[in-house]
């Protein structure tokens, strides 16, 4: 039997490879030493309750308490996490991670006082605090973010019931967690060798990818056979989680679950459906993305599980370090200051790059106000990984810029933000590489890796966003969400998006019940909008005028300081038009002509 390559222990990777955490704190001890203090200070700062608004005095210093206090806890768990992320074995640090958790749970019961408390400021106090004390001024657009949210806060014995009762309200997801990733055991399948193997969610994107059409058709067919069987407990999942979001959403005076979720990052509802109307009206390109797939692949009777196979034979290998310079190259359209910030987290050590035995999987970008911008990756030499290098630099990039230019109260980013900085590198980077690869196989496998990246991201991320929209709507108006109904709705939709007719596709219909972003509460969209908005913002940085390059600066500068919205208008993006959507379009269009003109000359279809 051939022995299996095994991923290295920690020790045994080169230092030069992983990141130097003792950048935030020297020691261990050092963190427990910060730690020991915190904890003290947060048990102190109990005594702050109930004075909130005795003076200006008494708002300033509390909030600089509070604010304070949450940033060093930051510090404190970016190193915990970090810690035990690197080898997710180690008992010292799992228990360090979980202290963490722990403090950020006492802050947060020692300052619930806070947002009631604040909430009874009348206009002329307010207005008389600002005067008084002028350096209340900085916290200004933080105080009316808060006030903003005024008419949907209730009184403090109705907060605390709600709060009481999240563990009830999350009881659905996590009951969908626990039978998806747990409980559920899919049937054995052959994989392309022949060779009998348990079907797994890990492994069944590996197979559904397989060149071997009968490997794809036999795990789509086994995995939706599981789902079909349990269709009516996922469908009781997703109804009760959808009540939780309708119920809160009522109770906090909002007309729908989607006003309120929308609403904690202050985004109009006009976004989510600018969207979903402008991916509806180029639905015919993905059709035509689609169609193009089946004659590819050569197959007349096109299926879902014909969709995710990748079309190209090429494998476009990268080293770490050519990725890194490419990654350099690429980026240096933005400037001299960007660069030199790429470099210095290129070269010293940010980044954590070897796959290890235990470390956590996937890649991310992290750190906290006071730290540098860390990235975690398991490298593999590999296209995809020098996108997802590029992708983690640009979120480091925005907290760089982010955390040395605001203020700590503003030193972060909303979610709906944060996926732009990160996609706008790797649109920069796929034009980047087209404008220099002249070699025809290698430009249809950068191709084929956007027009999927595209399709996956905006037109299957708004196809899950309108099916959770129809879901909370009809529970909102009294429609039962049995199995049945999410079946036919589900089918429906997906009929529309890929032009392939649910006849000919009945797996499909259950494809619902194994999206875990159908609990996240009206989340999934960000992914479409931010992919559609970066592409637009690469488009004007790599073709566009300096003052465009130097706008991109500014909001990756921006942080908190101002609403989401009108931070990304500033770099020239409106995301209440659809102008962005029809831009991003546009873009996928010009790559699809492209494609289809090399299937042509290369003589594949």
């Amino acid at each position: 039997m051939e022995e299996i390559s095994m991923a290295k222990q920690r020790n045994e990777i080169e230092e030069k490879y992983t990141w130097d955490l003792s950048t935030i704190f020297p020691t261990d001890e050092a963190f427990e030493a910060e730690l020991a203090q915190v904890s003290e200070e947060v048990k102190k700062a109990a005594s702050l309750a109930g004075h909130l608004l005795d003076s200006a005095d008494s708002l300033l210093t509390t909030t600089e308490i509070q604010l304070d206090l949450m940033r060093r806890i930051e510090k404190l768990y970016s190193y915990a996490h970090m810690k035990n992320d690197q080898d997710t074995r180690v008992a010292k640090y799992q228990e360090y991670q979980a202290k963490g958790m722990a403090i950020y749970s006492e802050f947060g019961q020692v300052f619930a006082f806070y947002e009631p408390e604040f909430m009874a400021i009348t206009d002329e106090q307010y207005q008389v605090f600002l005067v008084e004390k002028p350096e209340l001024q900085i916290y200004q657009h933080f105080f009316d973010k808060l006030l903003q949210k005024k008419p949907h806060i209730l009184f403090q014995r109705e907060e605390e019931l709600l709060a009481g009762a999240g563990e009830i309200f999350s009881a659905a997801g996590d009951t969908f967690g626990i039978l998806d990733n747990a409980d559920i055991v899919f049937p054995i399948v052959h994989d392309e060798e022949g060779n009998e193997v348990q079907l797994t969610h890990g492994n069944y994107i590996s197979l559904v990818e397989s060149k071997n059409r009968t490997v794809r058709k036999e795990a789509y067919e086994a995995l939706y056979s599981v789902y079909e069987q349990y269709q009516h407990t996922y469908a009781k999942t997703l109804q009760t989680n959808v009540k939780v979001h309708n119920y809160n959403a009522k109770v906090r005076k909002f007309s729908s679950a989607r006003e309120a979720a929308l609403s904690a990052n202050f985004i109009p509802e006009s976004v989510y459906e600018s969207l979903v109307s402008a991916v509806n009206k180029h639905l015919p390109l993905l059709h035509r993305y689609v169609q193009l797939r089946a004659k590819i692949l050569g197959i007349s009777d096109l299926k879902m599980y014909d969709v995710y196979t990748p079309l190209s034979e090429i494998d476009y290998k990268f080293t770490y370090e050519a990725a890194l310079t490419k990654a350099e190259e690429v980026l240096a359209i933005l400037g001299d200051d960007y660069l030199n910030r790429v470099k210095k987290a290129f070269s010293e050590r940010w980044i954590d790059v070897c796959e290890n035995q235990g470390k956590r999987s996937g890649a991310y970008s992290g750190g906290s106000y006071d730290t540098n911008a860390f990235m975690l990756l398991n490298w593999q030499d590999t296209l995809d990984n020098l996108f997802t290098l590029v992708h983690e630099t640009g979120h480091s990039m925005h907290s760089s810029y982010t955390r040395e230019t605001q203020p700590y109260v503003y030193g972060d980013y909303s979610i709906f933000l944060a996926e732009i900085a990160s996609t706008t590198n790797e649109n920069i980077l796929t034009e980047k590489l087209l404008e220099e690869v002249d070699d025809d196989q290698t430009r249809f496998a950068i191709l084929n890796h956007f027009l999927d990246g595209f399709r996956g991201t905006v037109f299957r991320q708004t196809q899950f966003a309108e099916f959770e929209h129809a879901i909370h709507k009809a529970d909102q108006e009294g429609q039962v969400l049995t199995s049945e109904f999410l079946n036919n709705l589900y089918a429906d939709l997906n009929e529309k998006y890929y032009g392939l007719t649910k006849e000919d596709n009945p797996q499909i219909q259950y494809e619902w019940a194994r999206i875990p972003h159908f609990y996240y509460d009206y989340y999934v969209f960000q992914y479409a909008t931010g992919f559609s908005a970066a592409s637009a913002l690469a488009d004007k940085i790599v073709n566009g005028t300096q003052e465009d390059k130097e706008k991109y600066l500014h909001y990756l500068k921006a942080g908190n300081s101002d609403y989401p919205l009108n931070v990304i208008k500033k770099a020239g993006v409106d995301m209440e038009k659809e102008d962005y959507l029809n831009a991003a379009f546009a873009v996928f269009e010009r790559r699809l002509d492209e494609f289809e003109a090399l299937v042509e000359k290369l003589g594949l279809a």
